[in-house]
């Protein structure tokens, strides 16, 4: 009887042993396996996808956050309630570990929500090939807005960002332009907002265009040519007024009666808008003559024209 208690604690203690065995080794199997899916999700990959344009700002999340705060803080206290951090989360979800070619208006539908505000009537301020003079222009006068000067152009102007299906999947390196891929981060980011901007016009909208492009003032590629212009609403916008800016001492490529813009008047009025256009708007032109107050076209007798 002894020894036949003693085999069976025997055989007890191996069946024991043996499960103790079959557990750990299952467990160094998972932990094994949990090291290289780690590994693989955060390595940097060789084929991470090269492009021709700048890579994703470096620390882009305290760009976008501070520029955020600084916004609803220090600019526009109004807006405090804004959650910057979810502003972020939802720019960030938009594009990582995402192929650059391949973003959507959806993707950005959350960011637009969050970080969208009202526009005062009057105040919206249009531009192409205009950039450093209608932000000049924005800056010494308040009375009017580009889409840079909202929460959403504030944060992501002169900034830059893409994903990658590869770890990190933010590409630090390279982002795709437009004659790459047309639906990059960039592209489909200011689209949406432009159109966002124009949607929220109303009253009085101001356009700034350059009347010294030889290639001609109105392109209908531009985004105010292809995207603002067709979602300004007829029903909360009275006027457009076209303010043609020609450089100190030109090239004069284009005044108020030139090709170009008479096409943009053209369809203007088809979509029922009661339209003004100036040739250098003496305000605007004012502050040209800034940088350069002796030239003969900034002569106070200088006279600027409307074509009403």
């Amino acid at each position: 009887m002894p020894l036949q208690q003693g085999s069976a604690r025997a055989r007890q203690r191996t069946v024991l042993l043996v499960g103790i065995a079959v557990l750990l080794a299952a467990l160094v199997l998972a932990v094994v396996l949990a090291s290289l899916l780690t590994h693989g999700r955060h390595e940097v990959s060789p084929q991470m996808l090269k492009w021709k344009d700048r890579g994703t700002t470096k620390n882009l999340q305290e760009v976008i956050v501070g520029r955020c705060y600084n916004y609803i803080t220090a600019q526009h206290p109004e807006l405090g309630d804004k959650d910057c951090l979810k502003i972020w989360e939802s720019l960030k979800d938009a594009f990582i570990y995402k192929n650059p070619c391949n973003i959507t208006p959806e993707d950005y539908q959350p960011l637009m929500e969050l970080a969208s505000h009202p526009i005062p009537c009057n105040k919206s301020l249009f531009w192409s090939k205009t950039n450093d003079l209608v932000h000049r222009y924005t800056k010494s006068n308040q009375n009017f807005l580009t889409l840079e000067d909202t929460l959403l152009g504030y944060m992501a102007d002169r900034v830059s960002w893409c994903g990658d299906p590869s770890a990190p999947g933010i590409n630090y390196e390279s982002c795709p332009k437009r004659n790459e891929c047309e639906s990059n981060p960039g592209s489909v980011f200011w689209k949406m907002a432009s159109k966002m901007f124009a949607e929220a016009a109303c009253g009085v909208v101001q356009v700034m265009l350059n009347g010294s492009v030889e290639a001609g003032a109105f392109r209908s590629s531009s985004i105010f040519g292809s995207i603002e212009i067709f979602n300004l609403d007829p029903d909360k916008v009275t006027e457009v007024h076209i303010w043609l800016m020609q450089n100190i001492g030109g090239p004069q490529s284009e005044s108020c009666s030139g090709q170009s813009i008479q096409r943009l008047i053209n369809i203007l009025e088809e979509r029922n808008f009661k339209i003004i256009c100036e040739d250098n708007y003496r305000p605007v032109q004012l502050l040209q003559c800034v940088h350069n107050p002796d030239h003969t076209d900034c002569r106070l007798c200088t006279n600027s024209s409307a074509i009403p």
